[in-house]
């Protein structure tokens, strides 16, 4: 893990040799094309009198090898002279001895970049035509990042019950990590990549999923833990749409959720509408998710008496943290799975999608209106923001 300053080009800007004077303007590239591969992820500061740059400062983060997301990043000071940009440093993460060799020539209303950049024993060629820059108000009003982390939502309307973000310095994340190991908790693994944007800020954002039930107390554990910057409910898998609002009062045994009645009373109505029989239910002890499975006969080739198996994913909760007297029970729409459960010698079935084709949306047969129903719930008015 990096530790790295929220403003290291500016401060080591601010070192530059040649410092900004009366006169002065700063100008910013947050992109130059085709550099690194085009893979490269670039803020060039520069101080100029007129149009002549009196100092540059290059931040650039790169991929630190082709076989993982795993970033490096080197900041280096640049000495102008004329139109020739050059200077030296090393790699924040790898300590590879970076070299940059630049020449910038204004064209029309942009800016073409030529020469080099090696870093350690690679060596890239800079060739890169139109590119424009920003003023300093333009490239602060483009860094402003929002992690999605609400410490103190009013309800799960905006945010999941079960997703919990944590935004840590990076020096403490690895700490923070590793004291994770053995709970209940799941960890977005897309989480533990450093970003480019993670490294400049010297701060991430890990993103866990949790039973509701612990969420609380995983976000206060979380906050109480050195290096947290923030800790609280992000988005997660809860969709309104997809979400009932019901009275939790005849679903308590004393302050905990009967998830055995609430489950069979979930199975029986959508086993009625998905014309299917229940084939199971449980509940997971980390996420705090319902995974129920249903069997019925496949419509698709009869003569074969092949088998739908249906999966839907469930999720309850308080509908606001810190208790309530309503539940907000999600409900995901259905997965089929098409196998032969005949008597007897089996076909070998395979699906031939591909996990980046969306998967085919289906009528789910009126199911989440007879699961109101029977809760006698409400459902989410999206066009209003309000339980309808």
């Amino acid at each position: 893990m990096l530790a790295a300053s929220p403003h290291l080009v500016l401060a080591q800007a601010k070192t530059s040799p040649k410092a900004a004077t009366a006169g002065s303007e700063t100008r910013y590239f947050t992109s130059i094309d085709g550099l690194m591969d085009g893979s490269a992820d670039v803020i060039l500061k520069e101080t100029r009198q007129g149009k002549a740059v009196t100092a540059a400062v290059l931040d650039v983060c790169y991929p630190a090898d082709k076989t993982s997301d795993r970033k490096d990043r080197f900041v280096v000071n640049l000495t102008a002279s004329g139109q020739s940009l050059s200077g030296t440093t090393q790699s924040l993460v790898d300590k590879q001895p970076v070299a940059v060799k630049l020449t910038q020539k204004p064209s029309a209303d942009s800016f073409d970049f030529r020469g080099q950049i090696t870093v350690g024993t690679s060596v890239t060629e800079v060739t890169s035509s139109d590119n424009s820059d920003m003023s300093e108000k333009e490239f602060q009003d483009s860094q402003t990042v929002d992690d999605g982390i609400s410490a103190a939502p009013k309800t799960f309307s905006d945010v999941s019950p079960e997703a919990v973000g944590v935004r840590i310095k990076l020096d403490a994340a690895a700490e923070f990590l590793k004291s994770l190991k053995g709970q209940d908790v799941e960890i977005a693994l897309s989480s533990l990549a450093v970003t480019c944007d993670a490294m400049r800020a010297g701060e991430q954002t890990i993103n866990l999923t949790v039973d509701p039930d612990r969420a609380s107390a995983l976000i206060a554990k979380a906050k109480a833990t050195p290096g947290v910057v923030n800790a609280g409910w992000v988005a997660g898998i809860v969709e309104m749409d997809r979400a009932i609002r019901f009275a939790a009062a005849d679903w308590r045994e004393g302050d905990k959720i009967n998830r055995d009645k609430l489950a069979t009373t979930i199975s029986n109505v959508l086993a009625k509408s998905l014309a299917a029989k229940p084939a199971g239910a449980s509940w997971s002890p980390i996420t705090g998710k319902l995974k129920l499975t249903f069997k019925r006969p496949s419509p698709l080739y009869p003569a074969l008496e092949l088998t739908d198996v249906i999966e839907v994913t469930a999720l309850v909760s308080p509908d606001k943290p810190g208790g309530s007297d309503s539940l907000m029970l999600w409900v995901s729409a259905p997965v089929t799975t098409t196998t032969d459960e005949s008597a007897g010698a089996k076909l070998n079935l395979v699906d031939e999608s591909t996990a980046d084709e969306e998967p085919e949306q289906r009528d789910d047969s009126g199911a989440l209106g007879a699961l109101a129903k029977e809760l006698k719930g409400q459902r989410w008015d999206a066009d209003n923001s309000v339980w309808k």
